[in-house]
């Protein structure tokens, strides 16, 4: 749904990338590295650094494109890179919020499968020819709500005593599920 609004977001991210002289798998990999210290911010349980850091992270994700769109760089491998860093990404940060105690153990790991699946689902279905980018929890969605989740359990957690971030978890787990479905289903449609 949020990768929807990439085609919007190039009009401010293009004239951005046309000033970036780096190669834009790079980029992908500073991404990443950002992603690790989001991570480690909420195994250290720093909620709003961790926050903070999947936001960087995100912009690292959107610009490493704009930037090989904008070079002429894009290339098979650039995709490739990029697919696998959002996975670690992904694990890193799940894993992070985990080890900080913000979730239960198994809401995290069903959390991090679902996400998994919702892009092996994509990457199979395409194997076979059918565009599979339906969903409702994309991977935008599933880092937008732990951010928010972040954010609030930072601000309003403490006067509450509810755990937002293993709320945020846990919607991340429902959503990637229902998204998974989704892919399943429309994979099976265009399929017959």
């Amino acid at each position: 749904m949020l990768n929807k609004l990439r085609p919007r977001l190039a009009r401010f991210t293009d004239p951005l990338a046309r000033k970036i002289p780096i190669n834009p798998n790079i980029i992908t990999v500073i991404g990443l590295l950002i992603s690790l210290l989001a991570a480690y911010e909420f195994a250290s349980k720093n909620l709003l650094s961790g926050a903070l850091l999947i936001l960087v992270s995100g912009f690292f994700d959107i610009i490493d494109g704009a930037v090989a769109r904008n070079q002429g760089t894009q290339s098979t491998f650039g995709g490739i890179l990029d697919s696998t860093a959002d996975r670690f990404a992904d694990a890193f940060i799940i894993i992070g919020i985990i080890y900080g105690g913000f979730t239960y153990w198994v809401w995290g790991v069903l959390a991090l499968h679902a996400s998994l699946t919702v892009s092996y689902v994509r990457a199979r279905a395409e194997v076979d020819g059918v565009k599979c980018d339906v969903g409702i929890a994309e991977r935008a969605e599933r880092l937008f709500i732990l951010l928010i989740g972040a954010l609030i359990a930072y601000f309003i957690g403490p006067y509450t005593g509810l755990n937002f971030m293993e709320l945020a978890v846990i919607i991340v787990m429902v959503l990637g599920y229902l998204t998974v479905i989704q892919r399943l289903y429309h994979s099976w449609k265009e399929l017959n």
